[in-house]
């Protein structure tokens, strides 16, 4: 058996005060008075770190003193979680803890049985994870690889603590960190609102450069199809390495009633002092993202968290689409399944992008005039008579003679326009104060998505996408703190089910 002091020493911090004097001396000496400020900085943030090392690694003693010494006067039975009493006392058990510090070593007593597997009542008093990484140093991890790359983030963690993680265990910290993140927000009771609040719904897909591993069945057979050329994509032709990520958000917007003309101005432009009035505001924010559910699932767990918010569907719920067929498709269904009526709206965004097509059909490339027919044509369409906008583009086209190619773009316009028009009624959304953009999704996409899973030359495995993209959503919606508290809760109670934080605390 290991030896042991039964009382603790005089001043278990000795060795930290040793090492806090020595670094006070030598910023005292005449080799620091040389130093710029910067030198200053990093002496101490290396000598430093090494000073908290040791304060830590002396608090661990002295509790592992502590616990020894009550057990010893004790000598009760200890039960583990698992309900099995155990009298033999074994001390001097130790386990290596990288931290943010630096690795400390942490020493505690085993009580023992034949054919059971040790307890450690003290592990459950430390929460100490189940592999070598504190918990601090797992919730750095995850916040610097969901800013940047793996590689940057395992930079960032070696200059703030030193080697005590590896590029491997980082990434399987992250996967680790976002275990808990659906338990997190089914948990969650949504802030109460108003029958008037409007309750807003917005899906959308980016797709996601895979290793082949982590395709789709679908994706991966067409990958794995030769293409007709060897060396490269011929015409027509796509790589077949993305998965689908499928977004979706839900917020609460007061309304905020409008004109057509405080979304687009009238050709020649505003005039007079009068500022356009604004749209909703939105608040409440919930974005949520997944590669490995499909965008059924997504819009589904978009319908959830909005009957969360509004249970007796009371409130008036506006979805916002982009206009695919299929993610159209998905939501009528899901709303319909639930007996939900929702007021569909395409952004208008889109709509604009197929009336400027139709505007290079009828004007020269780089005229200026086509930003005032735009104009006519969105105002039209924004006062709610798409189909009076519709036929007018079809008129221009037939009176400008435009045949074949020349026509394509005012032709695709009026289809789109004649098929999507009871999707576009803003003329009633605007006077009832809907918004009518997808802006925060569009936004979502390029920030949860292209600002980190899309940079180049990234190659991503299924979990290590899951988990950045969930993580990055909840950063997002500003829950990464409450959430972090309830993954330790959760991770504690894997770990030492049945026990309390603190249960074991050991006296003086």
């Amino acid at each position: 058996m290991a030896a042991y002091s039964a009382v603790p020493p005089d001043d278990p911090f000795a060795a930290s005060r040793t090492m806090f004097d020595g670094l006070a001396a030598e910023l005292a000496g005449p080799a620091a008075a040389g130093l710029t400020a910067c030198g200053l900085e990093e002496l101490l943030d290396e000598r430093g770190r090494e000073v908290l090392r040791q304060l830590l690694q002396d608090h661990f003693d002295l509790r592992a003193a502590r616990e020894e010494q009550q057990a010893r006067e004790r000598r009760a039975p200890v039960t583990g979680t698992d309900g099995i009493a155990r009298t033999r006392l074994e001390t001097g058990h130790g386990r290596g803890l990288a931290t943010l510090f630096g690795t400390v070593r942490v020493t505690r007593c085993a009580w023992r049985k034949p054919g059971a597997g040790n307890w450690c009542p003290a592990d459950a008093a430390l929460s100490l994870p189940a592999g070598r990484h504190s918990h601090c140093l797992a919730k750095l991890a995850t916040i610097e690889a969901a800013r940047g790359s793996f590689g940057a983030a395992h930079d960032a963690v070696t200059r703030r603590c030193g080697p005590v993680m590896g590029k491997r265990q980082l990434e399987q910290a992250v996967t680790g960190a976002a275990a808990d993140i659906p338990a997190f927000y089914a948990a969650r009771i949504p802030e109460p609102c108003t029958s008037a609040t409007l309750l807003i719904l917005s899906a959308d897909s980016k797709g996601i450069v895979m290793r082949p591993g982590a395709l789709r069945a679908a994706t991966a057979r067409a990958a794995a199809r030769l293409g007709k050329m060897r060396t490269r994509l011929s015409a027509g032709e796509k790589p077949n390495r993305k998965r689908m990520a499928a977004l979706v958000t839900v917020y609460d917007a007061e309304p905020a009633k409008r004109r057509p003309h405080d979304v687009i101005a009238p050709p020649g432009g505003r005039c007079g002092t009068r500022e356009p009035r604004k749209g909703p505001r939105a608040r409440s924010k919930w974005l949520s993202g997944s590669v490995r559910r499909d965008p059924a699932e997504m819009i589904a767990a978009a319908f959830d968290e909005a009957e969360a918010r509004d249970p007796a569907h009371l409130r008036t719920w506006v979805v916002l689409v982009d206009g695919a067929e299929h993610q159209l498709e998905l939501i009528r269904a899901e709303a319909a399944r639930r007996g939900t009526a929702i007021h569909v709206i395409i952004d208008i965004i889109h709509v604009l992008e197929y009336l400027w097509k139709a505007a290079w059909s009828l004007h020269a490339a780089g005229d200026p005039a086509a930003e005032d027919w735009v104009a006519v044509k969105a105002l039209a369409v924004l006062a709610g008579d798409s189909e009076r906008a519709a036929a007018a583009i079809a008129a221009e086209a037939d009176a400008a003679g435009l045949t074949g190619n020349q026509r394509t773009g005012a032709d695709t316009c009026v289809r789109y326009l004649g098929s999507k028009q009871q999707f576009l009624r803003y003329g009633q959304a605007l006077q009832a104060g809907w918004p009518i953009a997808t802006g925060i999704i569009e936004g979502a996409c390029r920030h949860l998505i292209a600002d980190r899973l899309d940079i180049g030359g990234a190659r991503w495995g299924l979990d290590g996408a899951e988990a950045v993209l969930t993580l990055r959503a909840v950063i997002s919606n500003g829950d990464f703190e409450e959430y972090w508290r309830f993954h330790l809760a959760r991770e504690h109670q894997r770990l030492y089910p049945g026990t309390v934080q603190g249960q074991y605390t050991l006296g003086a």
